[in-house]
């Protein structure tokens, strides 16, 4: 991945177990991430979901060490990311297409996880696929003090029928010490084109400037990520003209957002998914203005990346550098994700001798 201009002058550092220094000063810094695990389903059928229209539940034979692979698949990737520079696993770490929180708790399980000590909040929602949000931590960095999940309720525009889909995840806490808050989405797909499920994206958009709204009447300084699979690029309207987000740190107003990735994807070219010889940019990570200060005195943000190792990507034929998803054609590939993870740092001053 390219790398991104800074306009922080404090690059100038040395990474050394999780902190960095430039000149005398000491900074610890933290990953906060999100992560797509396409179609991470159990194998058992569960009545009350359509969860038998899952990849891994069409197929009819070895489900249950197609299912052990995914976990082995999903737990790498997640043990990987932010480790260039934090030298740790994410701090907080949102994700989506999960059926329920037990393969979370599988996930959380794996040995490449397990000493990490994850803690879980998920909830289950009214989505048809079954498919739900959910937010995983390190509790010995994070500590939740509150979290609730938001139904969004939208409407097909011809039908006027109800559309059922992933309800979205608040989380308030403390990273360590530092109070944030985190806001989980996965906004409606473009099923049946662009232009036709527009309106639900926009109205997940307005669901989540909700949340964005109610925490900053609170709080104007309240420390916001609002993080997700958005199936919407950071020039589409619901990021722009709904969140109203910039992509100039410096024109951020108290009560606005930012999002570091509208110039990743319109100046570099770079996406998290891709369909038709054509990039997206749908995962998201946007901040509220008092991440961006320059007081280290308590977190703000560093640099946000996209998890784009080779590893995860296709090495020959048609799809050649695009994500390697895990199911493709009725089977399961050995691969990952349909999305690359996403990912910002936060740094703070170390005043610990």
């Amino acid at each position: 991945m390219k790398s991104i201009k800074l306009t922080l002058f404090i690059l100038s550092l040395l990474i050394v177990q999780g902190s960095f220094s430039q000149e005398k000063k000491r900074y610890k810094i933290h990953t906060i991430g999100f992560y797509n695990l396409e179609n991470l389903f159990d194998t058992i059928n569960d009545p009350l979901k359509f969860d038998e229209a899952s990849p891994i539940m069409e197929m009819k034979i070895d489900i249950k060490e197609v299912y052990k692979k995914k976990i082995n698949s999903m737990a790498r990737v997640v043990a990987d990311i932010g480790t260039d520079m934090a030298k740790n696993t994410p701090a907080v770490l949102g994700v989506c297409e999960v059926e329920n929180r037990q393969v979370l708790v599988d996930l959380v399980n794996h040995p490449l996880l397990l000493a990490k000590d994850y803690g879980i909040i998920h909830y289950e929602s009214p989505d048809r696929r079954g498919i739900d949000v959910a937010l995983l931590y390190q509790k010995a960095l994070f500590r939740p003090t509150s979290h609730s999940t938001h139904e969004l309720k939208i409407y097909d525009d011809q039908t006027r029928k109800r559309v059922f889909t992933r309800d979205q995840l608040l989380v308030s806490g403390q990273l360590d010490g530092d109070p944030i808050h985190v806001i989980v989405n996965h906004w409606p797909s473009r099923s049946g084109g662009e232009a036709r499920s527009r309106s639900k994206r926009v109205g997940a958009a307005k669901l989540s400037k909700q949340l964005i709204d109610s925490l900053q009447a609170e709080d104007p300084y309240a420390k916001i990520f609002t993080m997700g699979d958005l199936n919407d690029d950071p020039t589409n309207d619901s990021v722009k003209e709904v969140l109203q987000a910039e992509n100039d740190r410096d024109k951020v107003k108290l009560k606005g957002i930012y999002n570091p990735y509208e110039n990743m994807f319109k100046k570099e070219g770079l996406g998290t998914t891709a369909w038709r010889d054509a990039w997206s940019l749908f995962d998201q990570i946007l901040i509220t203005k008092p991440l961006l200060e320059k007081d280290y005195s308590s977190y703000r943000f560093f640099r946000a990346g996209i998890h784009n190792k080779t590893y995860l990507t296709n090495k020959r034929g048609r799809w050649k550098g695009y994500p390697k998803r895990s199911f493709s054609d009725g089977g399961f590939t050995g691969g990952f994700s349909d999305h690359f993870p996403v990912y910002v740092y936060v740094i703070k001053e170390d005043t610990s001798k």
